[in-house]
Parts: C-alpha cells; structure tokens; sequence
C-alpha cells in the first residue's frame, strides 16, 4: 500500500483478495468510511488510529492473531474479522458507536479473552460463531450475562427475553460465588497469618523460658518446693477431682535433662468471634470459631484445631449439645503445655465423646506433666510430636504414661497400640516405685501431698479396715499394698506453675498446715481428756473388775463352762 496519502477526498478504498501483508499510507485519507481489506496477509492491525470517520473495517481473511490499536476510531460502526487466528481481543471499548462485531471462525478459546467486550455499550450484533469457545455448554449465557443489555443479536439469532432473565440470574449466582470465593481467600490469608503470629509467639515465648542449670544429681528438698510450700497441684483420679480441691505438690519429680521449665509469663490476646473459615484443605467443613492476630480456633468435622494460647478461651464458650458431643479429637499447638492442664476438666465435662488429644509444640519437658490427663474421663489415643515436646527424648515417657493413666484405658500412643505386656512392664517399674513411696513416706506426709479425693481413700484404708480386722497403720503398712494402686499412682503428681500466683500457694499452704495441726491438737485433747477421767474412774472400776471376778469364779465349774461356750462360739 503506497500513494495513498495523497487522496485527501477519498471515502472508500477496496482492496481486497491482494497480497497485502502490512496497512500503510492512510495517514492522508481523513474522510475515508470505508477500507476493505479482507482475503489477504496481514497480520497485524495497525496505522489506522488517523482515520476518524471510518465507519466500516473489514479484516476478514487475514493472519491476525490479537484485536489491538483501535484508538481514534470513534466513528467505526462494523468490524469484521472473520477467518483469522485471533486468540485475544482488546481496545474494543475505545470504540464508542461500534454496533457489529464479527469475529466467527478464529481461535477464541474462552470468555474471559471478550472481556472488553463488556464495556461496549452500543454493540447490538456480535458473531462468535466457530471459535472453540462455542463448545462450553453455557456459551451463551456467559456472554449475555457479561455483555450490553443492548446486544439483540448473537450469532445470528435473536436474543429473547428469557435469555436475558436466566443469564441475569446466572450472573447473580456468579457474582455470589466470587464474593464468597474472595471472602474465602481473605479468611484463608488471615488464618494463615494468625498461625504464623503464633508460631513467632510461640518462639519467642521459648526465648523467655527460665532453665535452671542441669545436673546429674537428684533434686533436693528445699523449704521453697517441699510438700508444706508446694503450688497447689492439678491432677487426680479422673472420677474424683473436683476443680476446689487443694492440691500438692509430689515427692517424685521427673524431668527432661534434669531441668525443671517455668514460664515467665502468658498472655492471652483477645479473641473475638469470626464467621466460617476455610481450611488450608479445600474441605468445605472447616468452622472458624475463633480468629484473631495470633490465634485460631477451628472445627473441622470431628476436630477441634487450637493454636496460639488465645485459642483457650474457645473452650469456654456456648458449645451446642450436639456441637460439642461430635468432638472426638483435640489439637494444640504453640500451647505452653501448663496453660492447658487447667483447661482438662472443663474438657472433660463439654466433650463427653473426646478420645483423642494431639500436642505439637507444647513445651512438654517432664513425666510429671501427663499425670494432670488423670483429670479426664476416659482417653484412647494420645500423641505427643516429637517437635517442640523434650519429653519423647526420655525413654521411659511412653512406659510412665501407660502405668498413670491406666484408669483412661489408653489404646494406643503416637499411633503404637497399647499391648497388655506394655501394661505388666509399666506396673513392674513405676508400680514398685509408687509402692515403696506409699509405704515409706509417713501418713502426715502423704496427707499433705494427696488431694481429697485421695486422703478420704487414705483415711479408709488406714483408719477404718484397719479397725475392722484390728491392725494398726504400722501392721497394715507391712501388708502388700495396703494403700491401693489409686492412692500410689496418685503420689506421680505435677504442679501447675501457671494457674496459681505465689500468694494464693503460700496461702493453700498455710490453710492446709493449720487444718493438719488443728486436727492433731484436738486428737491430742482428747486423749488426755479421756486419760483424765480415766484417772478419776480408775479406783472405782478396779473394784467392779475384782468384784466380778470373784462373782463369776464363785462356781468353777459353771465359770469354766460358760468360757469353753464363749470360746466354741468366737471360733
């Protein structure tokens, strides 16, 4: 295409069925309306942006593979780009009285490449026929959806106005579902943000930890962590501790490495209440029940997923019957382990089917600290990872854990059934240890360290079956096991550091302390009261013992009948 530029007055230019391979030298041609180039090699549109008052373009034919460089046309009425290659249309919606655009026979492949189609809003006919697009099933109704409510005509055929209403409502539907979609992302993108706050909190929390230095020695008594000072212990017989009752602090302590870890400090960031929350799964059960900056509590099915320690307070809430009885399985993670145990019985008491607890970076350290499970009612599975938990480098973690919540019925742990020689190792370790600290350890002594539940069993087996067979606590000492597996397992006790401050300790304590002596000083009372007037009564009673001697042996004979019939009758 050359000379053209010349002709000023020029207002249609037929050149169609050529060779023409590039659009060139129209600069000139202002007052064209009509430039037909179909049937020839272009391949790419270009150099028409002078031509303003052009009012149809055909391109049909050609080697197009993109709709572009259509500024400037702002009287083009017909395009037509039939029989191309063209895969992408833009710059349509900078032609604003466009009205026919026919773009049959290309490669479009799917909606989303017509998307300046949208923003024409005089286009009333529009071919698309021949593109792989027409195959999707809801072809039609995608276009009508997205397109000018002025279009009348699509592939040849009228547009009806109960196409209009169903795509209309198509629309609708799509718009919802990408809100949602969005909503979902968002939610999604705070979880995940949340969990990664925790974890940062979670280590810095570890920084913070206070470790005393690591011996090989055993830990001595000292007047700050002997029984008479101990925090208040949180752990028991499953079927008999009740949240008030004061608790102490065990003879037996063991942990990790010899140290003994004690948080500083925990806070709980607030926690308020989010709607559904999807998983990082694509499942579509996943219930956000709490989300925050650095906390999240979700239920997915049969799950309940806890991380950061704000995640708690979740256990706390309103929980439907039906809700909290399909929980069977609990996970914490970035959970210092001693902010948990006092949340075990109220656990206890919302999940009446849970049979499965997960800890993932809890801080757990020492054996002591599985014995606070005892509060629950019953437990199958128990997993403890290996990440963030300093227990599993103890050896004996798993051979303690079966032999103190043997009354939870433990099926399996970190996945490994529970076999009954595991059950006969367990007791032949731990069961002869809790014997011999049960036995040795003097009964004032074991009063202080066992809770209520305990010293009421305690006080049965040494006070009342030892009055009824006629031993003393010494004698029954002697015998077996006299004080029952329930009260050696509970010796294996662990103090919760975090759920009482150290004036209610010190004052647990004291209370405690005053009720052991008070009970001593009015048994001791009583005694000299009774040795008292037994001192008074003692010459007249002498007197009646002689008398009824003498009385009863006045007739041998019948006195050494009557004896012969006591003794056959006692025997």
């Amino acid at each position: 295409m050359c000379g053209l530029s010349s002709l000023r007055c020029l207002r249609v230019l037929l050149l169609g069925n050529n060779r023409i391979q590039r659009i060139s030298d129209v600069d000139g041609l202002t007052k064209l309306d009509v430039l037909d180039l179909h049937n020839n090699q272009i391949c790419q549109i270009e150099n028409i942006s002078c031509l303003s008052r052009l009012r149809l373009l055909n391109l049909s034919g050609n080697r197009i593979t993109r709709v572009e460089n259509l500024q400037g046309l702002n009287s083009l009425t017909e395009l037509n780009l039939r029989h191309n290659s063209i895969t992408s249309v833009t710059d349509v919606e900078h032609l604003p009285r466009l009205q026919r655009l026919f773009l049959s026979a290309n490669n479009i492949s799917s909606v989303d490449a017509l998307a300046c189609l949208w923003d024409c809003g005089s286009l009333s006919e529009l071919s698309l026929d021949g593109n792989p697009v027409c195959v999707e099933s809801c072809f039609r109704q995608s276009v009508l959806r997205c397109c000018s409510p002025h279009l009348q005509l699509l592939d040849m055929k009228r547009i009806t106005e109960e196409e209009r209403r169903t795509a209309s409502v198509s629309a609708r539907k799509e718009d919802e579902k990408k809100k949602e979609s969005h909503k979902q992302a968002a939610h999604k993108e705070r979880r995940r943000l949340a969990i990664q706050n925790a974890a940062q909190q979670w280590e810095g929390l570890k920084a913070n930890l206070e470790l005393p230095a690591q011996n090989d020695t055993k830990e001595e008594v000292s007047p700050d962590n002997s029984p008479a000072h101990s925090p208040a212990q949180t752990n028991g017989n499953a079927q008999e501790t009740s949240p008030d009752e004061p608790r102490r602090l065990s003879p037996l302590t063991v942990s990790a490495g010899g140290s003994d870890t004690r948080l500083r400090s925990n806070s709980r960031p607030n926690s308020p209440r989010d709607p559904r929350l999807q998983d990082g799964s694509s499942g579509s059960s996943v219930q956000s029940l709490s989300l925050s900056e650095s906390h999240v509590a979700e239920l997915d099915g049969d799950t309940l997923r806890l991380f950061g320690p704000g995640a708690l307070e979740t256990l706390e809430r309103c929980w439907g019957v039906q809700t909290a009885a399909s929980v069977s399985t609990i996970i914490f993670r970035f959970i210092h382990y001693d902010s948990i145990i006092p949340s075990f019985l109220r656990i206890r008491l919302k999940f009446p089917n849970l049979t499965h607890l997960v800890f993932m970076e809890c801080s757990i350290s020492q054996l002591l600290q599985l014995a606070a499970l005892a509060q629950l009612r019953r437990l199958e599975q128990l997993t403890v990872h290996p990440e963030g938990n300093p227990l599993l480098r103890l050896t004996l973690w798993r051979t303690f854990s079966i032999y103190r919540l043997q009354q939870l019925n433990l099926h399996k742990i970190n996945g490994t059934e529970v076999t009954v020689n595991d059950v006969i190792a367990s007791e032949r370790m731990f069961g002869a240890l809790g014997h011999v600290a049960a036995t040795e350890t003097p009964r004032f002594r074991l009063l202080l360290l066992l809770e209520e539940s305990r010293k009421r069993q305690l006080q049965f087996l040494m006070d009342g079956r030892g009055r009824r067979s006629g031993q003393s606590p010494e004698d029954l000492k002697e015998n077996g096991r006299p004080m029952g597996d329930g009260v050696c397992r509970g010796l294996f006790n662990y103090p919760s550091r975090l759920t009482d401050s150290a004036e209610d300790s010190a004052s647990d304590r004291s209370v405690s302390v005053q009720q052991y002596l008070q009970g001593l000083i009015q048994s001791a009372s009583s005694r000299c009261v009774k040795a008292d007037a037994l001192q008074k009564i003692w010459p007249l009673l002498f007197s009646e013992i002689i008398r009824d001697s003498v009385l009863d042996m006045r007739d041998t004979h019948t006195y050494r009948h009557n004896s012969l019939q006591r003794l056959t009758h006692t025997h």
